[in-house]
């Protein structure tokens, strides 16, 4: 299967890049606030023009192609049953839980995405309308949500402002808008001296997350934290195990999506836990570590549930 093959080299490219981060710490170039450096500069900057550039250049029908609602309700759901299991066993605090359910329920739909939907499932666009989704709705929900819980109260005027200090969604809403005037007119707007430059720094965007990430795992031991532990694990099993059940349960028989339809839902919902979690976490400053150990077992896991889904569906 040289399209299994080509995804595993791309989880390989996106480990050396996580042990370059980490490497750079050890060896302490950039200093103590190198990690924060990188990820504000990817939350405010380069993630967004990376948002902008691929939207801006994506058809609306691929961008809001049906599958989005299979995504939608798979997430939606994995994030709900981590939400219960934490108040029936775990207890984590709210903000802790937050980012349980992010990293339940958010797709690492950039860096190990696109790969996977250019050598596994033939088409890249395939992960536009995930990329929607999450900028769009999930991404401010949950900043919204670790707005108020880090402040310890509840502001209306708050919550009506969050969309406007989102750069994600903003750069979203950008490029979809960018691509629907594209559409109307038959030419891209955009002329090539002003697209260029954010393409360009669109594309700093993943490794400096990957790299932020790898260098969080200098001077910590994974997994250490016992009272985390079962959390994690369950984080891991929502999202590589029970998100491509309800994926394809949803897919097939509410959906009637067969074939490569079926086969691409599945696959994408099996997809790790997206970085930019714990770049959220690094951002309020909580659940840093049950973050980062949840995104690396899922991250590690991933690849062989990929690989058992190609073979049964592929």
């Amino acid at each position: 299967m040289p399209g299994l093959v080509s995804a595993m080299q791309g989880f390989c490219v996106i480990g050396i890049v996580i042990a370059v981060g980490y490497v750079a710490a050890r060896m302490r170039i950039g200093g103590a606030s190198a990690q924060m450096v990188l990820n504000r500069f990817s939350f405010f900057v380069s993630s967004p023009c990376l948002m902008f550039a691929i939207l801006s250049k994506e058809p609306l029908f691929d961008i809001f192609h049906p599958s989005i609602v299979v995504a939608f309700l798979s997430a939606v759901l994995v994030g709900v049953v981590f939400l219960v299991l934490n108040r029936l066993f775990f207890h984590l605090k709210a903000a802790d839980a937050i980012i349980g359910a992010l990293n339940s329920l958010y797709l690492n739909s950039n860096n190990i995405g696109l790969p996977i939907a250019t050598y596994i499932l033939g088409n890249p666009a395939l992960v536009a309308p995930i990329l929607v989704m999450q900028q769009a709705l999930f991404t401010p929900v949950a900043l919204t949500a670790l707005d108020v819980t880090a402040k310890g109260k509840v502001s209306l005027k708050e919550i009506v402002k969050q969309p406007l200090h989102q750069p994600l969604l903003i750069a979203s809403l950008a490029g979809i808008l960018v691509s629907l005037v594209s559409q109307l007119t038959g030419t891209f707007i955009i002329p090539n001296f002003i697209f260029d430059p954010i393409d360009m720094i669109g594309d700093s965007a993943v490794p400096m997350i990957l790299m932020a990430f790898g260098m969080s795992l200098y001077g910590t031991r994974p997994m250490q934290e016992k009272g985390d532990r079962p959390a994690v694990i369950t984080v891991a099993v929502l999202k590589n195990v029970v998100m491509p059940a309800i994926a394809f349960l949803v897919a097939y028989f509410l959906m009637g999506f067969r074939g490569a339809e079926l086969y691409a839902c599945v696959v994408l919902a099996a997809l790790p836990t997206g970085q930019n979690v714990y770049n959220y976490a690094a951002r309020y400053n909580v659940g840093l570590t049950f973050a980062r150990d949840g995104i690396l077992l899922s991250t590690m896991t991933s690849p062989i549930f990929i690989a058992i889904i190609a073979v049964l569906l592929g």
